[in-house]
């Protein structure tokens, strides 16, 4: 048993409290195949099969009914040791920056082990980055590359991922190359200067037309009048990931290559305060880049991204 990790027990109550490996997986941050591998090796330490599943189902073996309540204890014990080194760790509050994009699961991830403080100004990832060299933020959850984290003095770790699509006009739904679609690239380069220089790069690499705007249409309505406009699909941003199609407007995914936008978890160099440190391993913790998409034979990252396989 020597092999079981506390994340891969989080993992099996995950699972056990959805009963389905999509939900588990989204909720988690991971893809579901690596989930699957990841519960398939704690039933390998621990010699027990925890759940029955086929297609249709999954359900907990008598041996993983019987050990979930003892796993969400030990889970428990974790977290106040968690939380005992947070209080020794100082009673001052980490100051959290971000984009528009925070785990889901923030709250439980981080209350364990300091009190977190979600800044209320929301910037772009340059701004956020510079806020933490200077001391206005201890962590920022941002897009940087290997020259901003040098420049500023930060390290970065891989918080999360957004898989980019095009969205077109209907009706065709299915995969779109990235060099059949098109790029926005907005004029004003203060708030856009991340997705600007991520854009530009993806079309050098994959023939994708950049197209410049100067209306904010990167995202919101303005978007979905130049995806019209333009008569071909567009490769949405980060800040649109989760916004809803008008009617005449479709979500299809890209391919040749995939492009992925990370979001890093950043921190100065030289910290050294455990509760800031903790925060970021908790934010950090299970999130894995093979899980997420990054490592796949279509995976497109920027040449500068801190976490593209070298």
């Amino acid at each position: 048993m020597s092999g079981v990790e506390l994340r891969q027990l989080r993992y099996f109550v995950a699972v056990a409290e959805e009963l389905n490996f999509g939900r588990a997986a989204a909720s988690l941050l991971i893809a579901g195949p690596s989930l699957s591998q990841q519960i398939k090796a704690l039933e390998r330490d621990l010699g027990v099969r925890l759940f029955d599943r086929d297609r249709r189902s999954v359900v907990l073996t008598p041996a993983g009914t019987a050990l979930l309540p003892h796993v969400r204890a030990l889970l428990d014990r974790a977290d106040d040791l968690r939380r005992r080194a947070g209080r020794l760790s100082g009673s001052d509050p980490v100051r959290l920056g971000y984009v528009n994009w925070l785990p889901p699961d923030l709250g439980p991830r981080t209350s364990a082990v300091a009190r977190v403080l979600v800044d209320a100004w929301v910037a772009p990832s340059h701004a956020q980055a510079a806020r933490v060299a200077d001391g206005s933020l201890d962590v920022a959850v941002c897009w940087v590359r290997d020259e901003d984290l040098e420049r500023l003095g930060l390290v970065a770790r891989l918080g999360g991922a957004d898989r980019l699509y095009a969205v077109s006009a209907g009706p065709a739904t299915g995969p779109v190359r990235a060099r059949e679609t098109a790029v926005l690239l907005d004029d004003d380069v203060t708030s856009w200067e991340s997705w600007n220089v991520y854009a530009e790069e993806l079309a050098r690499d994959t023939g994708s037309l950049a197209e410049h705007v100067s209306d904010g249409g990167v995202t919101g309505p303005a978007f979905f009048d130049h995806v019209r406009r333009l008569g071909r699909p567009v490769v949405n941003s980060p800040k649109g990931q989760g916004a809803s199609l008008p009617p005449d407007l479709v979500q299809r995914p890209l391919a040749g290559p995939q492009p992925y936008w990370t979001w890093s978890v950043v921190r100065r160099a030289d910290e050294v305060r455990p509760a800031v440190l903790a925060v970021v391993d908790a934010l950090c913790e299970g999130v894995d880049a093979a899980g997420l998409g990054l490592r796949g034979a279509e995976a497109w990252l920027p040449a500068g991204d801190p976490h593209r396989r070298r």
